[in-house]
Formats: structure tokens, sequence, C-alpha cells
């Protein structure tokens, strides 16, 4: 099949950027692994954005909220009707394995119920996110059942130990919602204090709790490996073993950096980010650029949707002077 543009991504930056492509007289198609939004979708179902609604909005769609701080269900709702309403070209569940510049067109190669297809697009946009890839411990039992570095919501865990391990917003949230929900919990932090990315609004919260001694709290903590019942951490030199029912790993996400270069996009090796023309974002590979938080590399929280949502007006900028030519 031929495209004239392929985004790669249904995330608020991947939709927002074939809004501006759209505006401009194209139609592109958009293909992603799961749905639109799909990071969002998979926010606990309590989230609420640290960002106002209106930095939040995409392609001159107003995002009206009662709150002063957007959740996640009206986030869901506001994005759906923005491709609604603007008849966005979405192919859903159907994953992208491989993007090739070939010559002058760009094949892509995608895997949906089993099966492979093929198109060719002459410009294609990377806006895959970080969500879908954890940020691993390197550590034995990591693997196991009792694992999750997602968390959804608190009810299944009343009356059983959690450990959640982690420090910064993600843990924090996890190990309120849990407590709230009966849950014995034990917090284990790498870092000597709180973080200070934790929303300002929760943390006072949250440290009340510690100190009464309603949620554990550990700092300076190395776990190194996690048992069926138990998990074995260090603390000033010493080894200690705690029991638990489930283990919440909120270690963090990072981009499918082995992805990109597959499809022989070059890689700062330090950072995780892609080389890209920073007026462009275009990449090494002549018409294909990437967008959203994936040009953050390692450092997911240098790109948000607040500042992701503007870089497909430079991709479509871009490929409208490339298109005079």
């Amino acid at each position: 099949m031929k495209e004239k543009i392929i985004i790669v991504g249904a995330g608020p930056c991947g939709l927002s950027t074939a809004l501006y492509l759209k505006e401009a007289g194209y139609d592109p198609l958009i293909i992603d692994r799961g749905n639109i939004v799909h990071t969002i979708y998979r926010f606990p179902t309590h989230q609420t954005f640290f960002s106002t609604s209106e930095k939040l909005e995409i392609g001159n769609m107003p995002f009206v909220s009662p709150n002063s701080k957007p959740v996640r269900m009206e986030a869901l709702s506001y994005y759906r009707e923005v491709v609604k309403r603007n008849n966005l070209r979405i192919h859903p569940y159907e994953e992208v394995i491989d993007v090739q510049k070939e010559s002058t067109r760009i094949s892509v190669t995608t895997l949906k119920n089993g099966h492979q297809h093929v198109y060719e697009a002459s410009f294609v946009v990377m806006a895959t996110g970080y969500y879908d890839q954890p940020q691993w411990m390197g550590i034995k039992g990591e693997h196991l059942e009792k694992v999750s570095h997602y968390f959804k919501e608190a009810h299944p865990y009343f009356g059983t130990d959690v450990a959640v391990i982690g420090g910064k917003n993600s843990a924090v949230d996890a190990a309120l919602e849990l407590y709230h929900a009966g849950a014995n919990v034990t917090v284990f932090y790498r870092g000597k204090d709180y973080s200070s990315s934790i929303k300002p609004w929760i943390l006072p919260e949250f440290d009340s709790l510690v100190q009464k001694g309603e949620i554990q709290m550990h700092f300076n903590v190395n776990v190194l490996e996690i048992k069926e019942t138990t998990m074995i951490y260090e603390l000033d030199g010493k080894q200690y073993s705690i029991p638990n029912d489930f283990i919440f790993a909120m270690t963090g996400y990072k981009p499918n950096i082995s992805f990109l270069e597959k499809c022989h996009i070059q890689i700062d090796k330090e950072t995780g980010r892609p080389i890209k023309n920073d007026a462009t974002f275009e990449t090494n590979i002549e018409n294909i650029y990437v967008a959203g938080v994936i040009i953050s590399g390692y450092n997911g929280n240098e790109t948000f949707i607040e500042n992701g949502r503007f870089h497909g007006g430079k991709i479509a900028a871009a490929i409208i002077e490339k298109c005079k030519k």
C-alpha cells in the first residue's frame, strides 16, 4: 500500500503531528500497536495530570474540564473526540516492526493478527513514546508473576503485603492508593531523601503517613533479589528479607532504542537521544522524523505532552517545504 505520510504512534504527540499535517492538506496514516493514547489508558484509573487541561490541547480543539487539573478519563474522552472530529486515519492494534529507507521510498513493515503488511511512504514520523519499555532492574526474580511495572488500581491488593520499589511520582501515587485500599505498604527507594519531582500536593499526605508508621519507607536501599514470597534488599551494608505478596517496581521507562537502531536511526550512546535536525526534527535518515518524548532519550522527564505537542508543527513545515521542490 502506498501512503504519503505514516506516523508511528497514536499518542498525543503523534496525533498532534497528524493534525498539523492535515491542516496543511495531507491525510497521514497513524499506526499504533495499541489504540489511541494507549499510554494514558495504561495510567492508574485515579490518575490526575500535573498539567492543566489547556496544556494538553491539540489541534486547536479546547479541552474543557471542571477540575483545575484533568483526570485520566477526561483525557481519554478528549483525545477520542479529537480523532473523531478531525477524521484522523488510525490503524490500531497493528505493530510497526521495521522501517527502512529504500531509494526514494520508505518501507514500513507491520504485524497484525499474525500477518505482516508492508506499506510504502514518502515520509515517516516516529512518535513511539517510551511507556511500553520498563526500566528493568537487572535482578533475579523481577520477571515473577507477582512483580509489575505498571499500577492500575488498588482494590485487588486489599489485606495483602505489597512492596513498592521507587521514590518518584508513580511510586508515591501507587503507595497512597494501596494504603487507602487497605494494603500493607512498604516503599523502597535508592535515594537518600524524597525526590524533588514528587507532586507538591501529594507529598504532605504521604510523609504524614510515613511519620505515623502507616506506610513503611526505606531510603538508600539496594534491591538484590525477588523470590516467590520475599524480597531481599541491602541497607547500610546489611542484607534483609521482607515477606510480600506483590511488588510494584515503579522504576521508570525508556525509549525503544533497539527499534530505532534497527531502522538505522543514529542514537547518541550517552543520552539515548536520536540524532536529529533541531529545526525540522528530521533524523540522519532522509524523510524520517522523530516527535514526542522519544527525542529526549533516557531523560523522559524532559518532554511531555505540553511541549511535545508542538513538534508536529516543525515537522509539517519541513515536509511542506520538501514537497515544494
